[in-house]
C-alpha cells in the first residue's frame, strides 16, 4: 500500500520558536487524493540527520514530502541532505539561475551570490519553478521512491502544492481515491466511558474511528476511503448514525460546529437574554461568548472567590440588576486535594445547582468548568 511521510525541516520548530502549520496543511492535502499519511517528522538544521531520517523512512513509505530548508543560506541544508540520502552530487541549474535572478529583478532587488546556491539540486532532480517566492523546489523520483521538497514559507509551499504536486502525485501514482474525515464533538463525558459504548467500532478498518480528549470535551473522528467522495460520504454517515444512536445527546454538533453556538441557541428561540458571574475562571466565560453576542447581555468577573451560597446570591441580584431573563454563575473554589465547581443557573422557569469536583491540572479547571456550564445552556 502506497504511503506517505511529512518532513518539516528547521531548527526553530525544534526550540519551540515557530509553530510548524505545514505539516498540518499537507495532511489535508494528501488526504484529497487518499494518501495515506503514518508519519510526521521534524529534523533540525543538519544535513545527516536529515539524509539519516529520509534513508530510514524509505523503508517504510514511498513518498516523503519535506518543507524547509531551501534558502541561500548556509543552515538551509536540505539540497545536500537529500543528494546524501540518494547517494548523488549536487548539479546546477542554469535555468533555475535565471529564475531566481528574474524574480529578484521583479521584487526590485539584486540577489546576491549566496542565491546561486538554490540553482543547484540533486543529480536527476526535477525541478519546480517557484512563481511565488525565490526558493526553487524539486522533485526526485528514482528506484520507485518518490522524495518531494517544498520550500518552508506557507503561501509558497501551498501554491505549489495545489499546482503542481498533488496533480504530480495523483498521475505518478495513479491516484483514484479520496479520504474524508468527519469530527462529532461530545461534552461533559470523560474519554474512557464513550470508549466503553464505542470500542467495537474502533477497530473498524474502513471507516476508522478514533478519539481525543480535551478538558470537559472529547471528539470522535471518523475517516472513510473510498473511490468517490460520495462513497466516502456514504461510509461516514452509517458510522455516524451508529455512534450517535450509542452516545445520544453526550454529542453536541460536529466539524465546524461550536459549544458556544450550540449553547446559545435555546436562548434565542426562546428570547431570554444571560447575565454571567464568574470567581476563579479568570473570565473564561465571558471570553468564549462574548463573540457570539446576544442573547448574552451582561457579566461581572470576581477575582475573589466567594461561599457558594454568597455567590449564588451576587448571581441573581446582578441577573436582576442587568434586565436578563436568565442567570448563570460559575465558581471555582481550591480544595486540599482538588477544586470544587459550583454552576448556578436561574431561568423564568427553574433554579438550579450544580456541584461538580475536578481533581485534574489545576491550570485547566476553569476550561473544563466553562464546558460544563456551555453543557447546562444548551440543554435548557
Amino acid at each position: 500500500m502506497t504511503s506517505a511521510e511529512i518532513l518539516t525541516i528547521g531548527t526553530e520548530i525544534l526550540l519551540g520558536e515557530i509553530v510548524d502549520t505545514n505539516a498540518p496543511y499537507l495532511a489535508r492535502q494528501l488526504r484529497t487524493i487518499g494518501l495515506d499519511v503514518y508519519r510526521k517528522t521534524t529534523v533540525g538544521d543538519n544535513a545527516q540527520r536529515i539524509a539519516a531520517y529520509i534513508r530510514e523512512a524509505f523503508t517504510r513509505c514511498q513518498v516523503i514530502l519535506s518543507t524547509g530548508g531551501l534558502g541561500p543560506t548556509v543552515d538551509d541544508p536540505t539540497r545536500e541532505a537529500v543528494a546524501l540520502a540518494f547517494d548523488v552530487e549536487l548539479e546546477y541549474h542554469p535555468a533555475l539561475w535565471e529564475q531566481i535572478q528574474e524574480r529578484f529583478r521583479r521584487y526590485g532587488r539584486t540577489p546576491t551570490e549566496n542565491n546561486r546556491r538554490q540553482a543547484f539540486l540533486p543529480s536527476g532532480a526535477i525541478p519546480l519553478e517557484n512563481p511565488v517566492g525565490t526558493a526553487p523546489a524539486f522533485i526526485v523520483d528514482r528506484d520507485d521512491r518518490i522524495m518531494i521538497c517544498l520550500p518552508g514559507v506557507p503561501r509558497e509551499m501551498e501554491h505549489l502544492m495545489e499546482t503542481k504536486v498533488t496533480p504530480y502525485l495523483r498521475e505518478r501514482l495513479q491516484l483514484h481515491e479520496t479520504i474524508k474525515t468527519r469530527i462529532l464533538h461530545t461534552i461533559g463525558v470523560g474519554e474512557s466511558l464513550i470508549d466503553s459504548k464505542i470500542a467495537d467500532l474502533e477497530t473498524s478498518l474502513n471507516p476508522t474511528v478514533g478519539l481525543a480528549a480535551h478538558a470537559g470535551q472529547v471528539d470522535i473522528r471518523i475517516a472513510a476511503k473510498a473511490t468517490s467522495e460520495a462513497e466516502a460520504e456514504r461510509l461516514i454517515q452509517q458510522m455516524e448514525q451508529e455512534i450517535r444512536n450509542r452516545l445520544g445527546n453526550w454529542i453536541y454538533g460536529a466539524d465546524e460546529e461550536t459549544i458556544e453556538t450550540i449553547a446559545l441557541q435555546p436562548l434565542k428561540d426562546k428570547n431570554w437574554r444571560l447575565s454571567l458571574c464568574e470567581s476563579g475562571t479568570n473570565g473564561m466565560l465571558l471570553q468564549r461568548l462574548s463573540p457570539y453576542g446576544a442573547p448574552f447581555v451582561a457579566a461581572q468577573f470576581l477575582p475573589h472567590p466567594y461561599p457558594p451560597e454568597a455567590f449564588f446570591a451576587l448571581t441573581e441580584a446582578f441577573r436582576q440588576f442587568s434586565g436578563a431573563e436568565c442567570g448563570l454563575g460559575v465558581l471555582i473554589l481550591p480544595k486540599t486535594s482538588a477544586q470544587e465547581v459550583y454552576i448556578h443557573l436561574i431561568t423564568p422557569e427553574t433554579q438550579q445547582t450544580f456541584t461538580k469536583p475536578y481533581g485534574g491540572p489545576p491550570q485547566n479547571a476553569p476550561r473544563w468548568a466553562i464546558h460544563h456550564c456551555l453543557d447546562i445552556l444548551r440543554n435548557l
